[in-house]
């Protein structure tokens, strides 16, 4: 089964999320003649089921609580509400501009988009050539031919071993996004980031919100002290929140028009009640039936198996993104979309620092942190030092109205290394990133601590908690 080169890709992309799509465009920007396999639109999950509607969303809830909350300013209105339709017609329309925005990239690069489900097939002899059979909705299939396959399929929310999905009173955050009303109560399953947000949203929009998590704390994966100041402020913004709580599946039952359900609390048994459930456990890789048992592709614990340059244990084959079970961030799946494109064009790239890779939460107040949290820097056996500063004492913050949370370094006392950051507070989201440069280039909090920061601004704060690894911060 011999294919003419003109008719072979370099390189094909399995998915065409936020790994697939930038990787595309940069493998072709390197010459390389690519395809990307979608079965849905570009922009994956990400575009159209995660990040960009999610924070659409939030902005409209954030506009309409800094109206709610205008006389605080000195600005007067009356009669304030929010047309829920329009809110959701906003978020489709930015979609759509972003989704418009990617296939003129496409073609602008030259990156050939190929509708359909993509599956890898057992090599039939090439043995540098790979071939994936692309099943189109109307039935017909097509062969792609390749040098190099990039799997980057991604991931589909989780639920609750007998917890059944409705899509109408019981749901995942997929079908939260489309609802064309918001109800007066809702019960989010899960504390972790994509609970934190949803419960935040509905709580700004005017929802009553309940949050029931399994683990001792919400926001379990940040630092201790951000959970606990998180819990602090939602608790005060009247989101009841329950931990080490576990919902009994078998109990949840629709009753007039709202969904009730027990969940057990050492050998205390609750009983909630709402409109809806948000089913937010977390996420699963897509890679059932893309043909990995055919083609030498090593999976462990539900997620395919790379090495530092997301090669799997088939060469010619890489995974990047949530299939791989790392940082599940839109962000890391395309830059480690970038070092195995460069990998695979011999660029001899630098392997990814986890460490270095900002995360975020888009909560009211945000969170965003890098690296080790105090707890595991100690763990690994580092001789930790912590600055920190409240927020209560940067100016811009109190000029914002918004001092609740705090900038945190956790640093080997030794060398002053960077270990790990934890912020909490109005667009942290934003400033995470001067610390992650800092990380990348080896500097230490004092350095960023003695880089002058421009006054009154809330990145101040930064500077104060680098001070502080010290005792030097100013303002504390």
């Amino acid at each position: 089964m011999k294919m003419k080169e003109a008719n072979v890709y370099d390189l094909v992309f399995l998915g065409g999320g936020p790994g697939g799509y930038v990787g595309a465009i940069h493998a072709a920007q390197l010459g390389l003649k690519v395809a990307v396999i979608e079965k849905d639109k570009v922009g994956g999950v990400c575009l159209h089921r995660g990040c960009i509607p999610t924070k659409a969303l939030l902005r409209s809830a954030e506009i309409f609580r800094n109206t709610m909350e205008s006389i605080q300013y000195g600005i007067l209105t009356e009669g304030t509400h929010y047309d829920f339709a329009k809110v959701q017609s906003r978020k489709q329309n930015v979609v759509d501009q972003l989704h418009k925005g990617i296939e003129f990239l496409f073609k602008k690069n030259n990156v050939k988009l190929i509708h359909g489900y993509g599956q890898i097939l057992r090599n039939p002899g090439d043995l540098d050539l790979q071939y994936l059979e692309v099943r189109k909705e109307n039935g017909e299939k097509e062969i792609a031919t390749t040098k190099k396959i990039i799997i980057g399929t991604g991931s589909r929310p989780k639920t609750l071993p007998g917890l059944a999905i409705d899509g109408e009173y019981i749901m995942t955050s997929d079908e939260a996004l489309e609802m064309s009303s918001l109800p007066n109560s809702a019960i989010i399953i899960g504390g972790g980031v994509i609970g934190m947000e949803w419960a935040s949203m509905l709580h700004d929009f005017g929802v009553e919100v309940t949050v029931i998590e399994f683990l001792p704390r919400i926001l379990p994966l940040e630092d201790e002290e951000i959970s606990k100041e998180m819990t602090r402020v939602m608790k005060k913004r009247k989101i009841k929140i329950h931990t080490q709580t576990a919902v009994l599946p078998e109990s949840i039952r629709i009753t007039d028009r709202q969904v009730e359900l027990d969940a057990k609390n050492g050998d205390q048994i609750l009983h909630f009640k709402a409109e809806k459930i948000l089913v937010s456990v977390g996420r699963q890789a897509n890679i059932e039936g893309i043909g990995l048992e055919d083609v030498n592709v090593k999976v462990e614990k539900g997620v395919i198996q790379v090495n530092e340059y997301f090669q799997t244990t088939n060469p010619d084959i890489y995974a990047i993104g949530d299939v791989i079970g790392r940082l599940q961030l839109a962000h890391v799946a395309s830059h480690e979309a970038m070092i195995a494109v460069n990998h695979i064009a011999g660029k001899n790239p630098e392997p990814m620092d986890y460490l270095a890779i900002p995360r975020a939460t888009f909560t009211n107040p945000e969170v965003a942190s890098l690296g080790l949290t105090e707890l595991e820097a100690k763990e690994q056996g580092y001789n930790v030092k912590v600055g920190k500063f409240q927020l209560r004492g940067n100016g811009k913050a109190l000029i914002y109205g918004e001092v609740d949370g705090f900038i945190k370094f956790v640093t080997d006392k030794t060398t002053g290394k960077i270990l790990g950051v934890h912020m909490m507070g109005p667009h942290v989201t934003d400033m995470i990133t001067e610390t992650a440069v800092a990380r990348v280039i080896g500097a230490t909090a004092s350095q960023v601590a003695h880089t002058v920061h421009p006054h009154p601004t809330l990145s101040e704060a930064i500077m104060e908690a680098g001070l502080d690894v010290h005792d030097e911060a100013i303002h504390a």
